[in-house]
């Protein structure tokens, strides 16, 4: 637990088997912390594995069998982290999913998935490791959110609501939280090359002879498009780990990626038919 007499810091890394939950728990590692990288299936750790090696950190990384909606596993893996380290310094819920299609055609099952796994899962994963973090008089919580927390796109209406819930849950535990030294902070992520969109597109809900279907279609060029464009994730993770290490976070929200930082200023600015009116045109792939 110390080199030359220094406790070490640890981090608690949620979805660590790919995306950004992988290359935050390599950067945490980089960076110093004993990390625990949780996945639901621990057999899906090689990627991990490999890039933690390829930049020396693999040493400082091991891998948790964990599901945001199993209690269980949640319990087991917070206590194990504990009773090894004796302490929790950073949690990051980045476990997440996309449930794509129109409101009418999302399926109820799949609403459920969705806020089981995005929201409630994050709200387990901060109730567990609360009670430790008050005990040590400290800790940071780092909640990867979006801009689809801010701007609920059509197509998509189950991922932005989940979203919209880390956000406002967000607000007033970093209320509830800071006499006790506790941190929070909201990433709030554009569009980047992750895996996530890909299963989102793959698994999209539509209805044969859909009402919807030239609306979806639109949709789904446009998240194309963006994603065959979007930037590395890696600088994401390299903002997770300089807010991991503050002292002090001045801010709730930090938005990053393509257009993220106007996008929260013109939401809250711009008449609400002109932001509206945007998003249609941005729907139908006109500039």
């Amino acid at each position: 637990m110390t080199t030359l007499g220094k406790v070490e810091k640890t981090a608690l890394v949620t979805g660590a088997s790919s995306g950004f939950g992988l290359r935050i728990a390599v950067e945490l590692a980089k960076r110093g912390y004993r990390v625990v990288a949780a996945m639901r299936d621990p057999r899906k750790q090689v990627a991990l594995m490999q890039e933690a090696e390829r930049v020396g950190a693999a040493g400082r990384i091991e891998v948790a069998q964990l599901d945001v909606t199993d209690a269980a596993t949640i319990e087991a893996a917070v206590s194990d982290m504990l009773r090894s380290y004796g302490r929790i310094d950073v949690l990051v819920n980045n476990a997440g999913m996309a449930v794509g299609g129109f409101v009418e055609e999302v399926p109820m099952a799949a609403w459920r998935a969705q806020t089981e796994t995005n929201f409630l899962g994050l709200v387990a994963m901060t109730r567990a490791v609360l009670p430790a973090m008050r005990a040590k008089g400290g800790g940071t919580i780092i909640q990867m959110s979006s801009v689809s927390g801010l701007w609920g796109i059509p197509g998509f209406g189950a991922y932005a609501a989940s979203k919209f819930a880390v956000e406002g849950f967000s607000e007033s535990l970093r209320h509830e939280v800071a006499p006790f030294g506790i941190r929070v902070a909201l990433v709030e992520p554009g569009a980047y090359r992750t895996a996530i969109w890909a299963k989102g597109f793959a698994d999209i809900h539509a209805q044969p002879d859909s009402p919807y279907a030239g609306a979806l279609q639109a949709v789904l060029r446009m998240a194309r498009r963006t994603a065959d464009t979007a930037p590395d994730p890696r600088e994401v993770a390299e903002l997770v780990g300089r807010l991991a290490d503050k002292r002090r976070l001045s801010r709730l929200r930090y938005p990053i990626g393509r257009g993220a930082r106007l996008l929260p200023l013109a939401v809250r600015l711009l008449p609400w038919r002109l932001v509206e009116a945007a998003t249609r045109r941005a729907m139908r792939g006109r500039n």
